[in-house]
C-alpha cells in the first residue's frame, strides 16, 4: 500500500468495503480529495491491484501443435496463448496439456494458456495439472465463464500462485453477470467471446449481430475499471476487414483483441497503437495539467479533469511500452 499522505505512527486502522477507517478519519480509496472530523484535508491513493494487464494483441495457437508454438510466439503479439479449449479435440487434450506445460516451464513471459470450462472434467484435469507444476504462465484465460463463483474456483485451486485471470464472457448468462465477473480480484481484464455467443444467438459471427453485447462487456469492463478484449477475426483472408474492425474494437472501447493467425498480428497492433499526434497530444495536456498544479485547466478549449488524465497517462503508458517491446 501507497499513502500519498503522513499518518501518526499510532494510528490503527482496518479495511473496509471501498475505505480504510482511521480513527474517525475516513479514506476513500478511489484517491480523491477527503476532509476528516480534524478538518485535515488531503490526498489519498493506494495501490491494491497485483494483477495489470497491459496486451493490446492476443494469438491464440492450438496446444495439440507443439510444432507451431515457436513460430507462434515470433509472431509478434503482446501475448501468446497456448489454447486447450476448442482448438483441441477430446482425445488429444492430455498431450496438449503436457506440451503446454512443458513449454511454459522454459520460458513463462510472454505466454498464457487457455484452460478448459471449469464446469468440465477437462477443465478440472487443467487445474490439477497447474496446481502439480512448477511453473504457471503469466495469464491464464478461463472459457464459458457465468458466474464468479468459477473466477473463485480457478483462484482458490491455484491460490498463491495464481496467474492473472481473463474470464470469457460466451453466454447470454455469462453476460448477465459481467459485471461481478469483471471486478473479481484474480481478473486482469475481459475477453468477449463472440464466436460461442453468435452460436447462443443463432447470428453469424459479425460486427453488428453481436454489437450490443460488445458493448455491454465493455461497460461492464469500464465500472470494474478492468481492459476489454475483443474477440479474433476469423476471416484469415480478409486484411481489410480485419483492419475495419480491429479500428472499430478500439472505437467503442476495447484495449486489446485476439487473433488466430500470426498474420493478423500487426494490423491489431497498428490499430491499438497510439498515434504520434495522440501522443504529442497526451504529453503537451499532462505538462499542462501539471503546470496547473493537478487542478481543472482549459486545454485545448475544453476542461481538463481527471477522468481526460487518466486516459493521457494510459496513452503515454502504452506508447513506452510499445517503443521498449
Amino acid at each position: 500500500m501507497n499513502f500519498i499522505c503522513s499518518l501518526p505512527k499510532r494510528c490503527i486502522y482496518r479495511k473496509l468495503s471501498g475505505h480504510l477507517r482511521i480513527s474517525s478519519l475516513t479514506l476513500d480509496l478511489s484517491g480523491q480529495i477527503v476532509k476528516s472530523q480534524f478538518g485535515l484535508t488531503f490526498r489519498f491513493s493506494l495501490e491494491l491491484r497485483k494483477n495489470v494487464f497491459t496486451a493490446a494483441s492476443l494469438l491464440f495457437v492450438p496446444g495439440s501443435r507443439s510444432d507451431r508454438f515457436g513460430k507462434a510466439r515470433a509472431g509478434g503479439a503482446d501475448l501468446t496463448i497456448i489454447d486447450l479449449e476448442d482448438a483441441v479435440a477430446a482425445e488429444d487434450k492430455q498431450s496438449a496439456r503436457n506440451a503446454a506445460l512443458s513449454e511454459i516451464a522454459e520460458e513463462r513471459q510472454g505466454w498464457a494458456i487457455r484452460i478448459n470450462a471449469v464446469t468440465t472434467a477437462a477443465g478440472i484435469r487443467d487445474l490439477a495439472a497447474l496446481a502439480d507444476a512448477g511453473t504457471l504462465p503469466e495469464t491464464l484465460l478461463v472459457p464459458m465463464v457465468e458466474a464468479v463463483a468459477e473466477i473463485d474456483v480457478v483462484a482458490g485451486a491455484l491460490s498463491d500462485k495464481c496467474p492473472a485471470l481473463v474470464p470469457l464472457i460466451e453466454t447470454p448468462k455469462g453476460l448477465r453477470g459481467a459485471l461481478d465477473i469483471a471486478s473479481h480480484e484474480a481478473v486482469a481484464a475481459v475477453m468477449f467471446g463472440g464466436g460461442d455467443f453468435s452460436g447462443e444467438l443463432g447470428v453469424e459471427l459479425a460486427w453488428e449481430p453481436l454489437l450490443a453485447a460488445r458493448q455491454h462487456v465493455i461497460l461492464a469492463c469500464a465500472e470494474a475499471k478492468k481492459p476489454a478484449i475483443d474477440v479474433p477475426f476469423i476471416q484469415l483472408d480478409d486484411a481489410e476487414g480485419l483492419a475495419e474492425e480491429a479500428a472499430r474494437a478500439r472505437a467503442i472501447g476495447f484495449s486489446a483483441k485476439a487473433a488466430i493467425h500470426p498474420r493478423q498480428v500487426p494490423a491489431i497492433q497498428s490499430a491499438f497503437a497510439p498515434s504520434d499526434a495522440e501522443v504529442a497530444e497526451a504529453r503537451e495536456a499532462l505538462e499542462a495539467y501539471e503546470a496547473g498544479g493537478g487542478r481543472a485547466i482549459r486545454f485545448r478549449g475544453r476542461m481538463l479533469e481527471a477522468p481526460f488524465i487518466k486516459k493521457y497517462r494510459a496513452v503515454i503508458a502504452r506508447h513506452e511500452e510499445q517503443a521498449h517491446a
